[in-house]
């Protein structure tokens, strides 16, 4: 397996604690998003959005970090991410999506960039980015309040922790009080101590600045 990614890019994040959950072994091609060898051609000619993450297996190729996830999930079930119970694994998506899809989208770089081209100053780029981070984790504090834990839900780590980790990472770097987040803190605390997610952090990468 080949991994197309970046160091900091939180999608890619997300699918290095997978493959380092499942045991899976995969080549890191990193591709530095600041520099904009996310649209070289021979790039596009594999992922024709021109984002990370992007895995390769074989002559498969699929793109979009949650969808990874699940493929891994189906093709090396053990250890397991999802729950069985139908409502659990509802509710571990859930989570995940309001991370995945709602939160960290209009806070990455692709959009910042936008911004900056509009004319926004860098001051408010960064609140823009900070504030998408306080409305995504602030849901999330809520929908996993009552679940006792440790992690987001339950005893083992799922696809909810492994899109929360990347994301309170983001959070701090756009200077973030995650102190107002205690449960996810909780569930961060004890994901990190696991060394799949320790060996997945940005700073643990080869390619890191």
């Amino acid at each position: 397996m080949k991994l197309h990614g970046y160091f900091r890019s939180s999608a890619s994040y997300r699918v290095r604690i997978a493959l380092n959950l499942k045991g899976l072994g995969a080549e890191h091609l990193p591709h530095h998003l600041r520099k904009g060898e996310q649209r070289d051609p021979s790039y596009l000619a594999i992922n024709p959005q021109g984002l990370v993450p992007t895995l390769q297996d074989g002559g498969t190729v699929i793109t979009q970090s949650l969808a990874i996830i699940e493929w891994l999930e189906e093709t090396h079930p053990a250890p397991p991410l999802l729950p069985k119970d139908p409502l659990r694994r509802a509710l571990v998506r859930a989570l995940a999506q309001v991370l995945a899809c709602d939160t960290h989208p209009v806070q990455n770089l692709k959009v910042l960039a936008r911004l900056r081209e509009l004319g926004l100053p860098e001051e408010q780029v960064t609140g823009w980015a900070a504030w998408a981070n306080r409305e995504g984790l602030s849901a999330c504090e809520a929908l996993i309040a009552n679940e006792p834990g440790p992690f987001c839900f339950g005893e083992a780590p799922t696809i909810a922790d492994l899109c929360l980790v990347p994301q309170l990472a983001n959070a701090r770097r756009f200077g973030v009080d995650v102190a107002a987040f205690p449960r996810l803190l909780k569930a961060e605390a004890v994901a990190r101590n696991l060394k799949a997610f320790a060996d997945a952090a940005p700073e643990r990468q080869a390619d890191a600045e």
